[in-house]
């Protein structure tokens, strides 16, 4: 008997380490054949397809259509034979700490190297993939000097960026065309300090947010846009509360907001973005690259508008929802908190708290 491949989730986009199970075409004990369609992903801005890479049974299927899965987890299991029993899942090793338990996604190597070396996992964003190579990062950072923070020499305006994916990148541009607040350096909880992101050094993870404070750095820019779990954008303004950032409301000098709208503190307007007439926009949401915010709407606060949404008069989105690239809601129609709208959707009429609409379909279907 051959050993049993296991079907595991890729990781399609970097910044994006969930994915929406939007179909699944296998059930338990099914046989397939090479090249069989086995299910579809979607995120916000991309649709796959896993098909079969041998021969076999499916074994061990651990998810139903419409949840959501985490890259590197393992879908199921193709076996010589059906009465294949797959291995049980790992136990959370005793005293294993996280910041945040359901969503830490860690190899087992990585694991294991980070019991026997006394490192805490609360370190680590959900947002990434946590790897041998990482946690060794970790390890050997503590076996020098951290970085030093000169008391009472930074700017009075320098800020942090929180985070240094894709939107951290995106934001350090931002910032620097405004020319008001002199990035201080990068806080990251995946990558080691003294590291350099596009000339800006990384000064180490959430452990050192109350040392800059006290170095006299008192505002951040939270760059975890949490689009594969909008969670994890919450739990970074709640870090950055309390050792007691404050974050300012930064507009790109190319997008565009009218004098009658109102944004609240941490929102962030990306480049080429309007915001019209009367609108209001929620503390710590992200209006991205192009997207439209038509009159009098209402964006709550966490909500994270991809690139090239459009919203039409008097549309009210909910606190810490996610609108894919793209998307097209009509005028009036209320969508509510916590909801995800894929890639391309049109959205004609209200959507209810923590609803899903598929990427690229008309809702109602």
């Amino acid at each position: 008997m051959t050993e049993p491949t296991p079907i595991t989730i890729p990781l399609i986009n970097t910044n994006e380490p969930g994915a929406l199970l939007a179909a699944l075409f296998v059930s338990s004990g099914q046989r397939v054949s090479r090249g069989d369609k086995i299910c579809t992903l979607e995120t916000t801005k991309s649709t796959v397809e896993l098909s079969a890479e041998t021969d076999g049974y499916i074994v061990g299927l651990r998810y139903t259509s419409g949840e959501t899965v985490q890259a590197g987890e393992i879908l199921a299991y193709l076996a010589d034979s059906a009465d294949w029993s797959p291995p049980a899942r790992p136990a959370k090793a005793e005293g294993q700490k996280t910041s945040h338990p359901a969503d830490l996604r860690i190899s087992q190597p990585a694991l294991i190297l980070a019991q026997q070396n006394y490192v805490d996992l609360s370190r680590f964003s959900s947002e990434v993939f946590v790897t041998e190579r990482l946690v060794q990062e970790v390890i050997d950072q503590s076996a020098r000097p951290e970085l030093e923070l000169p008391a009472g020499q930074f700017d009075p305006n320098a800020i942090i960026v929180y985070g240094g994916g894709g939107h951290g990148k995106a934001l350090i541009d931002l910032i620097r065309m405004l020319s008001t607040y002199p990035i201080a350096g990068i806080v990251d909880d995946g990558i080691a300090a003294g590291a350099s992101i596009m000339g800006a050094p990384v000064l180490g993870g959430s452990h050192i947010l109350e040392k800059l404070i006290a170095a006299g750095v008192h505002q951040a820019a939270n760059a975890v846009g949490g689009i594969g779990n909008i969670t994890n954008r919450i739990i970074v303004y709640d870090k950055l509360a309390t050792a007691g950032f404050s974050c300012p409301t930064l507009v790109h000098p190319t997008a565009f907001v009218e004098p009658s709208a109102t944004l609240s503190e941490g929102v962030q307007v990306m480049p080429h973005a309007y915001v019209g007439s009367d609108a209001q926009v929620g503390f710590g949401a992200i209006i991205n690259t192009g997207a439209i915010v038509s009159h009098d709407c209402n964006v709550g606060e966490y909500a994270n508008l991809s690139p090239g949404a459009i919203l039409a008069g008097e549309v009210t989105i909910g606190d810490a929802t996610l609108v894919g690239m793209g998307v097209t809601v009509n005028l009036r129609v209320k969508i509510g908190s916590r909801a995800r709208i894929g890639n391309g959707a049109t959205v004609k009429e209200d959507v209810s708290d923590g609803g899903i609409v598929r990427a690229g379909t008309s809702w109602p279907e």
